[in-house]
């Protein structure tokens, strides 16, 4: 019963204030119902991860506690996110997670979220920001040549088998998100550790193998010669790494 009700209050349009807790080691997503959510109390518990969803525009909190390893995880999106808290106490290990998403033979990589985070009371020993880029897409393998036909006593020579397809190129790598962060004066930025590094390059396609000839035959009259081989393809070129993300800090 609990959990129904928590349900049916997160999928209303979250317009005024209240609170939410994610209790340990358990997941909860925001329904995208609205593109903008102000609670007065958010604690997300040890080892527990709240999911912000792409469309969600800005996130403001009054009083926001993170556990131990705990994590605000947020979708990969082309749109910048604000997340504003008053009162901030961030556990060890806690994480605002903002990387992008890796790319497959159907969609690029993605860029990690470019988020403008603004805490204007932290109680934390480090602020952790990881907005890392997607990592490019393989490229396609090379398709192997198929083997030519054995030689025959009635049709004679064996065939030469096929040339190996080249192999595709592999993806660029996605950017890393750019991350404007707003802490309290005094706030060491030897305590503020964000991941920006762009994805890794897609690996290069292997190239597909050569065919074999065909097999020669020994017949009554004559012999046929076995056919040549085809040659192999060439591997595919690797992608590019993606460029590193940019962070602002600003003391507040």
């Amino acid at each position: 019963m609990r959990n129904l009700m928590l349900l049916a209050m997160l999928a209303a349009p979250l317009a005024q204030a209240e609170s939410l807790e994610v209790a340990a080691n358990s997941m909860l997503r925001l329904p995208d119902k609205s593109a903008s959510v102000h609670f007065t109390h958010l604690r997300v518990a040890d080892a527990a991860t709240l999911l912000l969803p792409a469309s969600l525009a800005q996130l403001t909190v009054d009083q926001l506690e993170l556990g131990r390893d705990a994590r605000i995880a947020i979708a990969p999106s082309d749109s910048p996110l604000v997340i504003e808290a008053r009162s901030a106490k961030l556990g060890e290990g806690s994480e605002f997670s903002a990387p992008g998403a890796a790319g497959s033979y159907q969609r690029a990589a993605r860029p990690g979220r470019s988020l403008d985070l603004k805490l204007a009371e932290v109680d934390a020993e480090r602020v952790a920001i990881d907005a890392r880029g997607g990592a490019g897409a393989p490229g396609y393998v090379g398709l192997d040549g198929g083997n030519g036909q054995a030689g025959g006593c009635t049709w004679g020579q064996a065939s030469r088998g096929a040339n190996g397809d080249n192999g595709g190129d592999g993806h660029d790598g996605a950017p890393g998100g750019r991350i404007r962060l707003s802490v309290p004066q005094g706030f060491a930025q030897e305590r503020v550790v964000v991941r920006l590094d762009g994805g890794a390059p897609g690996k290069p396609g292997a190239a597909g193998k050569a065919g074999k000839g065909g097999a020669s035959k020994g017949c009554l009259v004559y012999s046929t010669d076995a056919g040549a081989n085809g040659r192999p393809g060439q591997p595919g070129q690797p992608g590019l790494a993606g460029a590193a993300g940019e962070l602002i800090l600003q003391h507040l």
